[in-house]
């Protein structure tokens, strides 16, 4: 048997980020071969990624990145199991470091950055070892890339549980802030989130579909026809102003608009990219109850 030394283990432990006894065991399985101790650790990983792949990762953070120049920006979302692993260092370091590979490399989707050179492999065996690592399910779930002539501004909230990019051109470094927290708090419960900059860039289905709505409600009214028709151009107007950003009344102050604020600021927004993490994932919901029932049954 290989004499395992304590530096070969934390050689190891370095090149792999496992704990010291499991890189003890695979190197004594090694014969003290630290090159084909990580390869077994690699097989592995990706034998443990399988593994956890089935289980739902609903959970995680928005990694954000804006170049110096401000001109071009990123933002993946990367999902984990649970809360405490979203704000493990590893995983954090993990998204930030995807965020800059987008905005330099522009990968198409998730697939195309997964296949992307990264560290000392690629970002999909970068992430089978950070699975292997954290035991918990990891996945690239979408991203997105920015590039303008303009300034792009960026803020996450909640720990990176929501994040926002802004495509702003004029006013001050503030004004670029104030728009994305406003984006940002759109997010929250009960709250309407912009679909677009201005009304010219609403869908025209999506308007024909709330007018058609609007038209039966008010068909249903009794209200003469002209009373009628100016029912539904007031409540077309309404959804208008309440689904695009400049439409919105401003968070900071809910006595103008956005669009207002903006002109006060001299700036004008070109676009916008919100996410939140774990938006349209169906959670696992265990049913208590009957997993104590097939407990005390067994």
């Amino acid at each position: 048997m290989a004499d395992i030394s304590a530096s070969m283990v934390m050689e190891l432990r370095q090149r792999t980020g496992l704990g010291m006894m499991d890189c003890k065991k695979v190197l004594a399985e090694a014969g003290g071969d630290l090159a084909k101790a990580e390869e077994l650790l690699r097989i592995r990983s990706g034998a443990k990624a399988s593994k956890a792949a089935g289980r739902i990762a609903a959970e995680g953070i928005v990694g954000a990145y804006v170049a110096d120049d401000g001109r071009t920006a990123a933002m993946v979302e990367v999902n984990c199991e649970t809360d405490f692993v979203s704000r493990n260092e590893d995983f954090v370091a993990f998204a930030k470091a995807l965020a800059r590979l987008v905005a330099e490399r522009s990968p198409a989707d998730a697939a195309a950055l997964s296949a992307l050179p990264h560290a000392a492999g690629t970002v999909e065996s970068v992430r089978q070892a950070l699975v292997q690592k954290i035991g918990e399910n990891i996945s690239i779930r979408r991203c997105f890339r920015f590039a303008t002539p303009a300034r792009l501004v960026q803020y996450l909230h909640g720990g990176g549980r929501i994040g926002v990019t802004v495509e702003i051109d004029g006013g001050d470094a503030q004004a670029g802030k104030d728009v994305a927290m406003h984006i940002a708090a759109s997010a929250a419960p009960g709250a309407v989130r912009p679909v677009c900059v201005s009304r010219a860039d609403v869908p025209a289905d999506l308007i024909e579909r709330e007018r058609a709505i609007y038209t039966a409600q008010a068909a249903e009214s009794g209200k003469s026809a002209e009373i009628a028709a100016r029912m539904v151009e007031g409540r077309v107007n309404k959804f208008l102003a309440e689904v695009t950003l400049l439409g919105q009344a401003f968070v900071k102050n809910p006595d103008e608009t956005v669009e207002k604020y903006l002109k006060a600021s001299g700036a004008t927004v070109k676009g916008f990219e919100l996410y939140v993490v774990g938006e349209g994932i169906e959670r696992k919901r265990d049913d208590f109850a009957a997993e104590v029932a097939a407990m005390v049954k067994a």
